[in-house]
């Protein structure tokens, strides 16, 4: 894909805590028109807790998200509804209703959002479900698929919208290698075909290579951002020893030397 100049999300001096506990500082970057970004680091980096405050799920301790030009962390009422529906969240357990159908899953942002006829709806949650492959599954159950078919289903719901910004919270997360490369293969497409913007959370090495146009490293030692880039050229060219050496998945050497 073919990502523009002109930056979709801007987080400007993002601070997070959880009560008094500092988690992230004063954080920022930028995240442009149709690319797939990725957000990565160890645990306790703040991934997690990062998306959230982009998504507007916790109040942000200072600083700004802004979501295609409305700040998402003062935007209340009509303007908040308006800013929501710019954007799609897929959840790492996919986080679908176990009682309904895949195609009632994915109808669900079409009902709070829309007034569309049932059946425009219907229509719509099953072409969304034929985006990701799962043609002939619109009336079945999630307990009655695969975790990678159930990944697939989430991000349909997430489309349901047609939002220009998809966020996804540890989608490998559980699959066997074959399952994460064909969600991987899910993601490019969908983001080629439509020009979509994923940001991902993930610490996936192989798929951050697969997909990455560009990530954002964080570092919990500094409560912030240590590298942003293309992950081949951060593995390769990093000036942050340690930061090659994450991507290289290599172990510090004794004496912590570079």
């Amino acid at each position: 894909m073919t990502a523009g100049d002109e930056p979709i999300i801007r987080v400007e001096e993002l601070t997070a805590k959880y009560g008094e506990r500092l988690i992230l500082d004063r954080v920022s970057f930028e995240i442009r028109r149709g690319e797939v970004f990725v957000i990565l680091g160890g645990s306790g980096s703040g991934k997690s807790t990062l998306l959230k405050h982009m998504i507007g799920l916790y109040p942000a301790a200072g600083g700004h998200v802004w979501i295609d030009g409305t700040d998402i962390t003062s935007a209340d009422g009509a303007e908040r509804r308006a800013v929501l529906r710019k954007f799609g969240v897929m959840y790492q357990s996919g986080a679908l209703f176990g009682s309904m159908t895949l195609l009632e899953n994915v109808r669900l942002p079409l009902e709070e959002f829309t007034d569309l006829p049932g059946e425009a709806m219907n229509a719509i949650a099953a072409s969304k479900l034929k985006l990701v492959q799962l043609e002939g599954f619109e009336h079945f159950h999630p307990a009655e698929i695969s975790g990678g078919m159930t990944k697939r289903a989430a991000i349909a719901r997430a489309m349901a919208l047609d939002p220009p910004i998809l966020f996804l919270d540890e989608p490998s997360a559980g699959l066997d290698p074959i399952t994460s490369a064909e969600l991987d293969q899910t993601i490019l497409t969908l983001a080629g075909a439509l020009g979509t913007t994923f940001v991902v959370v993930t610490h996936e090495l192989s798929s951050i290579y697969a997909i990455a146009d560009r990530v954002v490293l964080l570092d919990p030692r500094i409560r912030g951002i240590a590298a942003i880039g293309a992950p081949e050229a951060l593995r390769d060219h990093a000036e942050d020893a340690w930061v090659r050496r994450f991507f290289r998945r290599e172990v510090e050497p004794m004496g912590g030397n570079p």
